[in-house]
């Protein structure tokens, strides 16, 4: 695997569920290899990984004894301490790069959004008008980075090491983030964008009135190793759902696609729009 995260992701979804399954209480085995139950549930969504003696005991509280298995969670453990690219940019979110190192191991993503243009397909200066007026105030340095990993994340469309599926509402054309030409540059460049063979790009438009989900963005990544999660970025706080919650979104984004315009229509609305000029 490429990615650190996924690794560790998969790995404490692993762990998670053999916990439940012998029925031991977070705290249970929390106090087992001394820390705190906060710090297992970090263990169990991949965000921080552990080491061998302590991935040991757990697997014999659980009852886990197939060794084939165990070597493979011992391997996993080991893989997930290596760094990402994205490591040596020090000012990112510890929850930015944890969808970063996900997105890093994904075949394909559908992403829907209301308001925003999808982080895989933004410009420079739409991207730093967004990253700019972001609630956590990022100093100039610190938006300066964050620019350049989401230009960075990029290369994995133009590389065509993944699919994307990107379903807008007509309002991203609209709002004017960052002034008329730095939208008029942003629609050109959904557009070329369009033109991949690995992006699609559908609008629901205003006209369609109420939909399936239009007051949350959410992504679904897919792996070729590993069931899909659902990511749902938020203000207070992200959250990742898998099993019956990736099946639920995938049914909703089906619905978001079928209110949608076709990828042709939809190219066709973003150029009138743009040649448009106008709000």
């Amino acid at each position: 695997m490429e990615s650190p995260t996924f690794v560790r992701f998969q790995l404490g979804a692993q762990l998670k569920r053999a916990r439940e399954k012998a029925g031991v209480t977070t705290e249970q085995a929390a106090a087992l290899i001394e820390v705190s139950p906060s710090t297992l549930r970090r263990i169990e969504q991949g965000r921080v990984g552990l080491k061998g003696p302590a991935l040991n005991a757990l697997l014999d509280r659980y009852g886990v004894a197939d060794a084939e298995l165990r070597e493979t969670l011992r391997s996993m453990a080991q893989a997930g301490k290596q760094r990402g690219w994205w490591a040596k940019y020090g000012d990112l979110p510890n929850s930015y790069r944890q969808y970063i190192g996900l997105e890093s191991a994904a075949s394909a993503i559908e992403n829907f959004e209301t308001l925003v243009v999808p982080g895989l397909l933004q410009t420079v200066d739409y991207a730093r008008a967004i990253i700019s007026a972001d609630a956590s105030q990022p100093t100039p340095q610190a938006t300066d980075e964050r620019v350049t990993v989401r230009m960075e994340r990029q290369k994995l469309l133009t590389e065509e090491k993944l699919r994307l599926v990107a379903v807008i509402d007509e309002a991203v054309l609209r709002r004017q983030i960052g002034g008329p030409e730095v939208m008029r540059e942003q629609l050109s460049a959904l557009l070329d964008a369009q033109k991949r063979w690995n992006v699609s790009i559908q609008v629901i438009p205003f006209r369609e009135g109420a939909y399936a989900s239009m007051v949350s963005s959410f992504h679904i990544l897919s792996f070729d190793e590993g069931p899909g999660v659902v990511y749902i970025e938020g203000l207070t706080g992200d959250l990742y759902a898998e099993g019956e919650d990736v099946d639920r979104c995938t049914r909703v984004f089906s619905s978001l696609r079928a209110a949608a315009l076709s990828p042709t229509a939809s190219t066709a609305m973003i150029k009138r729009i743009r040649d448009e000029g106008t709000p």
